[in-house]
């Protein structure tokens, strides 16, 4: 999988072999058309200090090593600007590559997610995909620009840090590698589809798939709710939905634990807490009642008929007085003020669903959205696809992950053509990337490295959930649609105890 192009091979032709590293300093004068070396300096262990860092940031860079930190500009076209990092550790380098991917619409290398895989040895690059901020105001009148955010940022950042590592250390590049998790693991998604030689292995977190499916499904709810306060859901509305939620639901996946092992079959139908004569204490109004209906589920796209998911029982506990989170709505703005409609005046009340779904999607044309099935070349490669997701996930529907995954098994020829190179990992009662009352912790990375180098695919990855750090439940995350299954014996709370089965 890892290959170089035509021009970084021509470019490393008249670099002389060196049997030494080549000097961080040095990479100052690094040349590769459309790349600009902005700054190459060696970083002491421990000194590293982030732009605008605070003192909780502070601490995560203490126990860096030494490395090789380079700045660099660079510009496929004549409208972008895309400035990157790339840290090399000047010892004990295990001869890998990792990128990593952004949020929502960030504009800024990130330092924070480049502490770890530094930490294991790695070469690590962050973009800043483009443009600075966390809006999408960047759109406006740059369409080059969005193809930079979409995917292309990523896809340049890989070709150049691969020819940086083989120009800075004397042994060769082993693997290469890319995590993320939301916006970041659609940029997974987009580099398996789009660039399949880019990456040995990659981990998709909570992948944003349907990227302007989720603005449409959250905009719709919040435009039904600002125009109708008295249908909102309350904090003490939306706990109450969650309790009831696991009332009907938990049990079905053979353990009361608190959490919902499976939310897409679960029976729960909110109409269950309207208030009536003989309801009148801890219930809903009608409204709310609509409103929970609303969020669980949405139309269809209703030109192209592809569904639109919406947040499934379990999730209650993420959601706003506006529905879906703050994130979400506030993305879903940006997608269609400056995306869809460029006009930075666009508001939310002006949505309407029908109307603005279809015309989002038309107008995205597969740049944002990663939703092809055909993984053909990147599986054909050797590629290696570990994907995971919150069942509670309250900003990007689960459902997105599992019918997508579902798609891919149907265009492949069936789950056994996929297995060696793609599985899905489902976690109960865990939130978006992470947190919730579910195990929601756990090192996919190594799993990855273990199933490229070494064949040994994941059949359950172990998460865990900690209170005040401290380790307090444990459970096997297993290759949807698999699920794990207490085996009757000893503490429900340790992995051990559980099977991953077929449904």
């Amino acid at each position: 999988m890892i290959k170089k192009t035509l021009v970084i091979s021509a470019f490393l032709c008249v670099i002389p072999t060196l049997s030494w590293a080549q000097s961080c300093e040095n990479l100052n004068s690094f040349n590769l058309p459309n790349v600009r070396v902005d700054s190459a300096e060696v970083v002491v262990s421990g000194s590293f200090s982030p732009p605008a860092g605070n003192a909780n940031s502070a601490r995560l860079y203490q126990g860096l090593p030494e490395f090789c930190r380079v700045a660099l500009t660079l510009t496929p076209t004549s409208d972008s600007d895309i400035k990157m990092e790339l840290w090399l550790p000047t010892d004990s380098w295990n001869g890998k590559y990792l990128a990593v991917g952004n949020g929502a619409f960030t504009g800024s290398v990130r330092h924070s997610a480049l502490a770890m895989p530094l930490s294991r040895g790695y070469a690590a690059s962050s973009t800043d995909t483009g443009h600075l901020g966390n809006t999408a105001s960047f759109a406006l009148g740059h369409p080059e620009k969005v193809y930079d955010f979409a995917w292309r940022a990523v896809h340049e950042m890989a070709e150049t840090s691969k020819a940086l590592i083989d120009t800075y250390y004397a042994d060769g590049l082993n693997y290469s590698y890319f995590t993320g998790c939301s916006a970041g693991g659609r940029q997974a998604m987009k580099a398996a589809q789009r660039f399949p030689e880019d990456f040995d292995g990659i981990v998709a977190g909570a992948p944003g798939l349907d990227w302007t499916g989720r603005a449409a499904a959250s905009l719709r709810i919040a435009t039904h709710l600002e125009a109708n306060p008295a249908a909102q859901l309350k904090e003490s509305d939306r706990i109450l939905l969650h309790r009831t939620a696991l009332d009907f639901c938990d049990a079905e996946d053979g353990v009361t634990d608190g959490l919902i092992g499976k939310p897409a079959q679960c029976s729960f139908a909110p109409e269950v807490l309207q208030c009536d004569s003989e309801n009148a204490g801890a219930c809903l109004t009608e409204a709310q009642v609509n409103t929970a209906q609303m969020i669980y589920s949405s139309p269809a796209n209703p030109v192209t008929g592809r569904a639109i998911t919406g947040l499934l029982p379990g999730s209650e506990l993420g959601w706003t007085d506006l529905g879906w989170t703050n994130s979400a709505r506030a993305t879903g703005l940006e997608q269609y003020r400056y995306l869809v409609y460029e006009d930075e005046n666009w508001s939310i009340d002006q949505f309407e669903f029908e109307r603005d779904s279809y015309r989002a999607e038309r107008k995205d044309d597969d740049t944002l959205n990663a939703l092809s099935p055909d993984l053909f070349e990147f599986v054909q490669g050797g590629g290696k696809l570990i994907a995971y997701h919150g069942w509670a996930d309250p900003q990007i529907s689960p459902a997105n992950a599992t019918q997508y995954f579902e798609r891919v098994t149907q265009v492949m020829g069936g789950r056994d053509q996929i297995h060696d190179s793609v599985r899905l990992f489902m976690a109960p009662g865990m939130g978006h990337c992470a947190g919730g009352p579910g195990p929601n912790s756990f090192d996919s990375l190594t799993a990855l490295e273990n199933w490229v180098e070494s064949g040994k695919a994941p059949d359950s990855i172990i998460a865990v959930h900690r209170t005040d750090g401290v380790v307090d439940m444990s459970r096997p995350l297993c290759p949807h649609p698999e699920v794990a299954v207490y085996d009757g014996s000893g503490s429900t709370n340790e992995a051990e105890n559980f099977v991953c089965q077929a449904p």
